[in-house]
């Protein structure tokens, strides 16, 4: 895809937000996320704050969130994004085998609810990793695992598959399966990453499963891991009130840019992060 304009990141109320926002504004925009848009919006039983929308259900909004995006021909890209790349003027967000750039960016993913597992943090880059199509050519005839969060990452334990000779499988769901005797589906509770200077086992509840690397497939990846370098309010990305970041073109909005977490305080964000990216795009047109 060429001659992006803005890459919004993250399909809640926040992107979906900032996407309308920008599409109105005749930008060319490219949306990652999820086809069923939110995991945590159609959780929701009751919602009683967004204006128009009194008691709606999660499940309710999201339908209404979907017939807008379709009214104005938003096309959702099902793809996880796992780094972004400061190219000199544009940035490049790599979503496995796939690169996109644009030269402004929205963080709209939400924040991270599970969290990291002892020794994760000390081994991220020493077998441990976020983006198994990213990093599948690294294991040629070795062992790796795969512990994810959602049944749309399936694919990536089979492209792991073409490279590594045996992939064991954890899901943090019910109902996976695979025909690829590589593969093979662990159904236990991973506990722990182990290892000194490298990745040594994965330790679960009822084994310990000797492996070369381990994918840790979430919904969303932490904003600091994503683009290392921005700067943070504890677990937030920090802000100003136009939602612009310590990076010049990335901006930020809804959960991943602090408290409260309202889902109109998102889609109000997001609304803002759009208008100060286009407004960003046209300060790069001016310099030139």
């Amino acid at each position: 895809m060429t001659d992006l304009d803005i890459i919004i990141i993250g399909s809640g109320p926040a992107g979906l937000s900032a996407a309308i926002t920008a599409k109105v504004r005749k930008k060319n925009i490219l949306l990652l996320g999820q086809k069923d848009l939110s995991t945590k919006l159609v959780k929701a039983q009751k919602i009683n704050n967004f204006p128009g929308f009194p008691g709606i259900s999660g499940k309710d909004l999201e339908h209404a969130f979907e017939e807008h995006l379709n009214q104005m021909e938003i096309e959702i890209t099902e793809a996880r994004a796992a780094k972004i790349y400061d190219m000199s003027g544009t940035f490049a967000v790599q979503c496995g085998q796939q690169m996109y750039q644009a030269p402004a960016i929205i963080l709209a993913t939400g924040m991270i609810t599970q969290k990291t597992f002892p020794g994760e943090d000390e081994l991220l880059g020493k077998g441990v990793s976020y983006c198994a199509t990213c990093d599948a050519a690294l294991y040629p005839g070795k062992t790796a695992a795969v512990i994810s969060y959602s049944k749309n990452e399936e694919h990536e334990a089979e492209f792991l598959a073409e490279y590594a000779d045996k992939v064991y499988y954890i899901p943090m769901y019910d109902g996976a399966a695979f025909n690829n005797e590589k593969i093979e589906v662990v159904n236990e509770k991973p506990l722990e990453m182990v290892g000194t200077d490298s990745l040594e086992f994965l330790k679960t509840d009822s084994s310990e499963l000797k492996v070369d690397g381990v994918f840790v497939l979430r919904e969303s990846i932490a904003p600091d891991y994503l683009f290392p370098g921005i700067e943070m309010d504890g677990h937030h990305v920090k802000v100003d009130i136009h939602m612009t970041t310590s990076v010049p073109g990335i901006f930020a909005c809804g959960d991943i840019a602090g408290l409260p977490y309202q889902y109109i305080k998102a889609a109000g964000e997001g609304n803002i992060a759009a208008l100060s990216a286009v407004s960003y795009l046209d300060s790069l047109k001016k310099e030139k």
